[in-house]
């Protein structure tokens, strides 16, 4: 124990358990936050979805591929990168109750699984992963409450007041999945506030995320003292997050600079048509008037428009050169 006169004025106490019990099954407060983070991830994406005019359902199609694809890529990042962290038992490698995701492993994994379903079913993806971005950080600071219960994912000793108290060591530590649920959030709100009230073209949000994440990354990995494989000194991590920020930097840039590419947003909503929908025929883009709606309600800008904006200007600009419409 550590002495009175030597603890932090507050703290973050050690969480007296870490699941509870239904009858005879165990469920584990880890496990339980990446459900209902998850959920929330679903939630927030189709109300997006709705406001980009596309219809919602398609959300729940994808997630049932991107989901599982994710909690499977984020343990084999886990068990490849961390070994020794692995359970000594026959189904350590498996045990994801316990503690153990990836996170870059999970996304990449789910990206792929999401990408493959909404190509199969004709939808643009790149709309699709500007709804998803702000709902992915949403689900990634529930997941970090988890880490909280497991006590794991913490830094380096510390005597700032909310130094987190660890059941089998002295003193207080720095808390990063603290920190990092904040980021989370704030960064969510910010990619929505930028929806709302900037042109930026998809997938320029997506790729927002994924710099402002693994930027906020780089700093984190170098409070954390847990368990890592380390390269030239660093954490592994460390140079995969500074790499994803670079990558994050310049797919930002290529996607504002490249010409708008005159397609359909998503599929528009029909649940409220009064007669069905050919599912044989194309998916049709929302009016500007509904995608207008859509951006007030959400927060997010309709890809529909700024495709019209580009196509618009790039006419005028042939009327101006040629004296006719091109």
């Amino acid at each position: 124990m550590t002495p009175l006169h030597r603890m932090p004025l507050s703290y973050l106490p050690s969480p007296a358990v870490n699941g509870f019990h239904i009858g005879p099954i165990f469920i584990h407060f880890y496990g339980l936050m990446y459900v209902v983070g998850i959920t929330l991830a679903v939630i927030i994406t189709q109300r997006r979805v709705r406001a980009y005019g596309g219809d919602p359902g398609v959300v729940a199609d994808v997630a049932m591929w991107a989901v599982p694809a994710g909690i499977i890529g984020g343990r084999i990042y886990f068990d490849l990168t961390t070994p020794a962290q692995i359970p000594h038992v026959w189904y350590g490698v498996f045990a994801v109750w316990s503690g153990g995701l990836g996170i870059w492993g999970g996304v990449a994994a789910g990206a792929l699984a999401g990408i493959w379903r909404l190509r199969r079913r004709g939808i643009a993806v790149a709309p699709f992963a500007d709804a998803v971005a702000p709902a992915l950080l949403v689900a990634q600071a529930i997941g970090r409450i988890g880490n909280y219960f497991n006590q794991e994912l913490y830094g380096k000793r510390t005597a700032l007041p909310w130094g987190l108290l660890i059941h089998d060591r002295p003193g207080a530590y720095q808390p990063t999945f603290l920190y990092e649920l904040i980021w989370d959030l704030a960064l969510a709100a910010l990619l929505v506030w930028l929806g709302h009230h900037t042109r930026i073209r998809p997938p320029g949000l997506f790729a927002l995320y994924v710099t402002g994440y693994s930027a906020f990354r780089i700093y984190e990995e170098s409070l954390r003292i847990d368990y890592s494989q380390y390269f030239l000194g660093l954490r592994l991590n460390t140079f995969v997050a500074s790499g994803l920020t670079l990558i994050g930097i310049i797919w930002f840039t290529y996607t504002q600079r490249r010409k708008p590419v005159a397609t359909p947003a998503l599929p528009a909503d029909t649940s409220d048509a009064d007669t069905p929908a050919d599912p044989s025929a194309p998916a049709a883009a929302p009016a500007p008037d509904d995608a207008a709606t859509g951006e007030a309600e959400s927060g997010a800008a309709p890809a529909a428009a700024e495709v019209k904006a580009g196509a618009e200007e790039e006419e005028g600009a042939a009327r101006d050169t040629s004296g006719r419409r091109a």
